[in-house]
């Protein structure tokens, strides 16, 4: 490596991992000198902020489990009235991206230190990158207040995650750290961890999926979103996100859902751009043409292919690729009003779930390109 030049900013948070770990979170509110903590939590986990608060003992305020998916400003205003109302001295997240990204719009506005609680694979917790909509359109930035001070992964916490949402929440996770190996500010320490990331998942979602009880896998897969999600936090993004951020914007999809049917089409798309990349994806997941080998993995276990089976209209198809390419941003192959027709064509092949073999697994690099 010592010809590369880079720069790597390790993102300042502590991790701490393991079966049953949650039994540490008072010493870590303690170590924060926090002495009243809010639970934050959507309004279906609330039985497990109960838990968390009545574990805090005097150290909780109580609980606020009004989450809710995207971010919408209202709840916030919300949410930070209860804050001020019950003196809250730190936030702990307990939940997926929808309480995680509460707690971070909630930190934005006032400073206060966030403990997350993980208990799907979305890698939020891992980033300073915050997300809040207003009149439909979602707003995202950057901001070191809301990278959560301490995470705490209790793999305990993931075995009710239910088998699709598992699956596609895994598949989310393997996004951040696939585009962080062709990333423009990509780093040899962070394209470790991303093909550590993809592996761990990679080797998690089938046992998962045969047995969602299964500890070891649900292990690999925790470990592997809170690599995945480092990535994330440390590098930019390309295609992918752009599009699923159109998508999920613009025309409500769900989340985790969007970034498992897109993911295969993107990389085909990248794939003769950013070759190294490519073989080091489809090296971590076993196979020899990366974008066929994560559509296999997940359509194999029940994530849907199409955008088609996920709410999205045909007839919206267009003005979704004319918004993809009205703001230029990076990409290892150029996306720009220039490839609009190209990019049409990789959301016809996502809307329809085709599997993509642009280059008929490899035996014919010249060919391909487009999806």
């Amino acid at each position: 490596m010592h010809e590369h030049r880079f720069v790597f900013g390790g993102l300042p948070s502590r991790v701490v991992f393991g079966a049953g770990s949650l039994q540490d979170l008072g010493q870590e509110v303690e170590s924060l000198g926090a002495t009243r903590a809010l639970v934050l939590a959507t309004p279906n986990q609330e039985a497990l902020a109960q838990d968390v608060s009545l574990r805090l003992g005097s150290r909780s305020v109580g609980v606020y489990a009004q989450a809710i998916m995207h971010v919408p400003i209202d709840s916030v205003t919300r949410a930070l009235e209860e804050v001020r109302r019950c003196g809250a001295d730190c936030l702990l997240a307990a939940g997926g991206g929808s309480t995680i990204g509460l707690a971070k719009a909630i930190a934005l506005e006032s400073g206060l230190p966030i403990v997350a609680i993980p208990t799907t694979y979305a890698g939020s917790e891992m980033t300073s990158i915050y997300g809040i909509t207003e009149a439909a359109r979602k707003r995202t930035g950057k901001d070191a207040r809301v990278l959560p001070r301490t995470v705490i992964y209790d793999v305990n916490l993931t075995l009710s995650l239910p088998v699709s949402v598992s699956v596609t929440s895994a598949m989310n996770a393997v996004a951040h750290a696939a585009e962080g190996l062709y990333a423009q500010h990509s780093n040899p320490v962070i394209s470790m961890m991303a093909e550590q990331g993809i592996e761990a998942i990679a080797r998690a979602i089938p046992a998962l999926y045969r047995d969602p009880l299964d500890v070891g896998a649900r292990s690999f897969a925790q470990y592997g979103a809170w690599l995945c999600g480092t990535v994330l936090g440390n590098v930019g993004m390309a295609l992918h996100h752009k599009l699923c951020h159109v998508l999920g914007g613009s025309f409500n999809l769900p989340h985790a859902e969007v970034h498992s049917v897109v993911l295969p089409h993107a990389l085909a798309f990248n794939s003769n751009a950013a070759p190294s990349s490519m073989e080091q994806i489809a090296d971590s997941l076993g196979v020899s043409y990366a974008p066929a080998g994560m559509f296999d993995l997940a359509t194999r276990h029940g994530a849907p292919s199409g955008l088609k089976d996920i709410g999205m209209r045909e007839s919206d198809l267009d003005l979704a690729a004319d918004l993809v390419v009205s703001q230029p941003y990076w990409n290892p192959r150029p996306v720009g009003v220039g490839q609009r027709d190209e990019i049409r064509t990789l959301l016809q092949h996502a809307f329809n779930g085709v599997r993509p073999e642009a280059m008929a697994e490899g035996f014919a690099p010249g060919r391909g390109g487009s999806a």
